[in-house]
């Protein structure tokens, strides 16, 4: 059977459109409303994001139906109005592309059930093919060109709908598209190679990657995915990076020219369908058709280095003496403290990560950090890795954040007293990224409190009682500090919270990653304003110029400056070694302007926080 959507593709790459939740929440929707009943009650809202995506060029546009199931309506008292909802959402789009007057495609947007399957969950395949076919059902009745199954973790939940879709109809095109992790795999560990496999020999007309992760690693995902394809088109809709929350409201910080050199990019790779996910507007898929339009040659990057695995060698454990004062304060006040990050390792296997450690106790470095599931990605307890740096490298102050996105205020206090319990001293206070940011994106978070909140619990520890006034039998000496961001877009909006911060005691502060020394200078001629408190400058060393752009544009709180991407650049395949020229210079020139150093190793490259370190001591 013919299909005009099949034999558009065939002639060449088709620009689609982006988020529609983004749009939507940025003109007032809230997030605990369901955005897909608006399509009944709010039909000419949702109807205008369709008109500007595609006034701005877009050749397919997708239904705000993607959580249009039984299961994700429930909890809006919805789940016998899915086919209503689902065809509604079709004729708007068609009704928006009747008065925009372009020849562009309507996609039926499917989305996962937003709880698991068996064996994770309580859902059998059987019983989310019947979910899936109701909403396929209400699409195709609403008469849609083809249909898109996004933003699916689970390899058997995708195939589960492709089923119900194709008992649905076997015509019309069905484009398939999975979320996979920075690692390269789906949550399940899947990779595009299986993925490809599974879909196609399922009935999916196109393949492809959608949400999840930023550009830049989209693009590497696709070279497997699209050699594993053998000619079966291949669809991308990323993210525009990784959202920041500021000012009451997530914020995505990719770029529309950013996003329109990703699509030259995966167009050269052979994409032939390309769009956006969450945090992309209509300005993002304008950039991006004005791109693809010029037919310039998309702009290659240098690959950055090898990571090198340290070799391990004894460790060497001496019990620490018991001091009044946590050491980490004392050492602030006589000495330049160096602190080198650690994150938990995302298995069970610590050798790498105990490698690191063994090298900053031999270079004698003053502190290691460990970090709390940053991005809300699943890794190691921190704590629990703590304890056994601890324990190995007892000479190595342990910096520990403790975020309070996963624990209620009962759990947050209990742990607080085991860390002390340990030995474990010294506190970096953080609120933490929200779990719709990583893996486990339908996990609930708790943040019974804040960054403040548990500062404060600190406190109060410190005084011998809990947060509700009861005595914990002896004064804990907790060292506790909180994170700053000098690079912030608003420095004012930044200094509010920055004097909430100070009002609850923090002994210390530790910031995000600093490229500049101007910057620098005008964040602690503000910070001396409001107190004296000892600072560690965060320094993370760039890799190449492809690395500086993915910081720059795809990771909340870190602003690369242009003239630093520029050198970068310039350094092309030395990138590496240009990248720790910088960060040397840098604390050079900011060391006589702080009281310590915050180093974060880059994909473990713990060596190269030892070059930055070189002359610099």
């Amino acid at each position: 059977m013919p299909s005009p959507f099949l034999d558009r593709l065939a002639r060449g790459p088709l620009l689609a459109d982006g988020a529609m939740g983004t749009v939507l929440y940025q003109k007032g929707v809230g997030f605990g409303e369901s955005f897909d009943a608006l399509n009944l009650t709010k039909a000419t809202q949702v109807e205008s994001v369709h008109r500007d995506y595609l006034a701005a060029g877009a050749e397919l546009i997708e239904t705000n139906t993607f959580g249009a199931n039984a299961v994700r309506l429930a909890p809006h008292g919805l789940e016998e109005k899915v086919r209503a909802i689902a065809r509604q959402g079709v004729k708007i789009a068609r009704t928006a592309r009747e008065i925009v007057g372009v020849d562009a495609f309507v996609a039926g947007a499917i989305g996962p059930l937003g709880k698991p399957l068996e064996p994770f969950g309580q859902i059998s395949a059987a019983e989310a093919e019947g979910i899936f076919r109701a909403t396929a059902e209400g699409l195709l009745e609403g008469g849609c060109d083809c249909f898109i199954l996004e933003t699916f973790q689970d390899l058997n939940e995708i195939l589960a709908a492709l089923r119900a879709v194709r008992r649905v109809s076997l015509g019309i095109p069905i484009i398939a598209q999975m979320t996979f992790g920075d690692d390269g795999k789906t949550l399940y560990a899947h990779t595009p190679s299986l993925v490809v496999r599974a879909l196609k020999q399922a009935g999916a007309d196109v393949v492809g990657i959608n949400c999840g992760v930023g550009p830049q690693p989209t693009l590497e995902v696709l070279e497997e995915l699209i050699a594993a394809a053998d000619g079966t088109p291949v669809s991308a809709m990323p993210n525009a990076g990784l959202p920041q929350f500021v000012e009451g409201r997530f914020l995505y910080l990719a770029s529309p020219d950013y996003f329109a050199e990703f699509a030259a990019r995966a167009v050269a790779l052979g994409v032939r369908i390309v769009g956006g996910c969450c945090g992309t507007t209509p300005a993002h898929i304008r950039a991006m058709r004005e791109r693809l339009e010029s037919h310039l040659p998309a702009e290659k990057l240098a690959p950055g280095a090898e990571v090198r695995v340290l070799e391990p060698e004894p460790a060497v454990a001496a019990p620490p003496a018991e001091r009044e004062e946590p050491s980490l304060l004392r050492k602030l006040r006589e000495k330049f403290v160096v602190s080198v990050e650690i994150d938990p390792p995302r298995g069970i296997n610590t050798r790498k990560v105990m490698e690191g450690a063994r090298l900053m106790a031999q270079a004698n470095v003053d502190a290691v950090n460990i970090a709390d599931s940053p991005l809300a990605r699943i890794r190691m307890s921190a704590m629990a890795l703590a304890y056994q740096i601890h324990t190995h490298f007892p000479r190595l102050e342990i910096i520990l954040h403790y975020t309070t996105r996963d624990r209620n205020l009962m759990g947050l206090q209990s742990d607080l007293l085991g860390a002390h319990a340990l030995g474990i001293r010294n506190i970096l206070c953080l609120k933490g990224d929200p779990p719709s940011l990583g893996d486990y994106p339908d996990a609930t978070a708790v943040f019974d409190t804040d960054a403040v909140g548990l500062m404060n619990i600190c406190r109060r520890m410190n005084q011998g009682t809990d947060l509700a006034g009861n005595s914990i039998g002896a004064v804990t000496r907790f060292a506790f500090g909180c994170g700053v961001n000098p690079t912030a877009e608003n420095l004012d909006a930044e200094f509010e919270y920055v004097r909430r911060k100070l009002d609850a005691g923090p002994q210390f502060v530790m910031t995000q990653p600093v490229y500049d020394v101007e910057c620098w200078k005008r964040f602690v001629d503000r910070l001396s304003g409001l107190a004296r408190i000892p600072i560690l400058i965060g320094i993370l060393p760039l890799q190449s110029f492809r690395h500086a752009e993915f910081l720059h544009n795809e990771v909340p709180g870190i602003h690369v400056p242009d003239w630093v991407r520029a050198r970068m650049h310039e350094a092309g395949n030395e990138g590496q070694a240009a990248g720790v020229e910088l960060a040397r210079d840098l604390l050079a020139r900011c060391k006589s302007m702080a009281n310590g150093v915050y180093l974060m190793p880059s994909f473990g490259r713990y060596e190269n926080c030892l070059e930055v370190l070189e002359g610099a001591r």
